[in-house]
């Protein structure tokens, strides 16, 4: 099993709070390829993996925001089902989690260069996982010129790699309807085996 001073120093790299959105607001950013859900959620685990996440995010994240309003910059950028995604269920587990305060001060969930079977995803499954308020949060950003119409430069830092697939996605916008490849890995949700199949008998349950 992972330790917790391991799974901590990972976590850290996922998740940050840094800087305000154009309204004030805090942003808590999200970097998809850097959440370690093979080690974190991976066999043998248990359900210690879900634990030392919700107790990060109650030791580390939701501290820092306390009841204020806040966004959410996700970036999915060349994340990889095997190795980034923690599953369905997790995602379900994580969210129904989440403290009533932490609830309420959320007002947008930017999601970073979804792809279009991110969002095929959540049209389909979205609003069985998530509450209708979260679901309507939920705003697609395709290139980083559009985040920057809802916050400035400089206040959330941008991996190099984001950078660099934002870059590709500008010459090669087939890419966005999966009719060109990357010339990178594939992402999550480009396998229609989107999760392990008791993450989709939890689906088919919550339909």
């Amino acid at each position: 099993m992972m330790s917790v001073d391991r799974a901590e120093r990972l976590l850290e790299e996922a998740f940050k709070i840094q800087g305000r959105d154009k309204k004030g607001r805090k942003i808590l950013r999200i970097v998809g390829k850097f959440f370690p859900a093979r080690e974190l959620m991976g066999a043998g685990q248990g359900g210690g993996g879900e634990e030392a996440l919700q107790g990060f995010l109650e030791r580390r994240v939701f501290p820092e925001i306390g009841g204020a309003p806040f966004v959410v910059v996700y970036m999915h950028s060349l994340v990889q089902r095997s190795e980034n995604f923690p599953g369905v269920a997790a995602l379900r587990s994580a969210y129904e989690a989440l403290p009533a305060a932490v609830r309420d001060g959320l007002r947008a969930v930017y999601f970073v260069h979804p792809g279009l079977q991110a969002r095929l995803f959540f049209a389909t499954f979205g609003r069985f996982l998530f509450s209708a308020g979260l679901y309507r949060k939920l705003r697609y950003v395709s290139r980083l010129e559009f985040l920057w119409e809802h916050m400035r430069r400089g206040e959330v830092e941008v991996p190099e790699f984001v950078e660099d697939h934002d870059e590709e996605l500008e010459h090669r916008p087939l890419m966005d309807y999966g009719l060109v490849e990357s010339d990178h890995h594939h992402r999550a949700f480009d396998d229609p085996a989107i999760d392990s199949a008791a993450s989709m008998h939890s689906l088919r349950c919550i339909s």
